[in-house]
């Protein structure tokens, strides 16, 4: 993907989007590039519908607004998908990357979209690695691979460096494990 690369989250709060997208601009920080995240929140409770924004660049970021034609829309929860147009505004050449355990084919039929879709099971991964459903991490680890727009190791150390002294060791390896093993099984269509 080319410079600025713009992301917009869809989740549901407690699933940790607001907590990637900062995640996501730290590990840019720590590549050297131009960093934005920050929330937009509804009605502020567990449940309910939220977007997060995280921007990129390697050029100063001057804009300070929401991202209403992102190049990447991540979807933590699939039941979004029959309540909110996650897709709405996405550039053409854009990416969709959405949680589900439904083919990348099906949910790209589902969203009559043309561009790229990826899928990933993070709620499945999470729930494996980590014990429950958190599919905040995996998402990052598929966000990377299907963009190439960071560095997975670098990513990890940065999850490492920010949240070593938060989790507990078995809750930090866990996480880990979740983003390396997204980023080996997303797939696209």
């Amino acid at each position: 993907m080319s410079n600025p690369i713009e992301v917009r989250w869809h989740a549901r709060g407690g699933q940790g989007a607001v907590t990637a997208s900062k995640l996501l601009a730290m590990s840019a920080f720590a590549e050297g590039k131009y960093v934005q995240a920050f929330p937009e929140y509804g009605s502020e409770r567990t449940g309910a519908p939220i977007q997060a924004f995280t921007r990129l660049d390697d050029c100063e970021i001057k804009i300070h607004s929401q991202i209403t034609n992102p190049d990447v829309v991540l979807v933590l929860d699939s039941t979004l998908l029959d309540a909110v147009d996650v897709t709405a505004g996405i550039k053409d050449n854009g990416i969709v990357l959405v949680n589900s355990d439904k083919s990348a084919a099906d949910i790209k039929k589902k969203l009559g979209v043309s561009q790229k879709v990826y899928v990933i099971d993070a709620n499945k991964i999470s729930l494996d690695e980590l014990g429950r459903v958190i599919p905040n991490t995996p998402m990052i680890g598929a966000l990377v691979k299907a963009t190439g727009a960071l560095n997975k190791d670098k990513l990890i150390d940065t999850f490492k460096q920010s949240f070593g002294k938060k989790f507990s060791a078995s809750v930090l390896k866990g996480n880990v494990k979740a983003i390396s093993r997204a980023y080996g099984e997303v797939t696209s269509a």
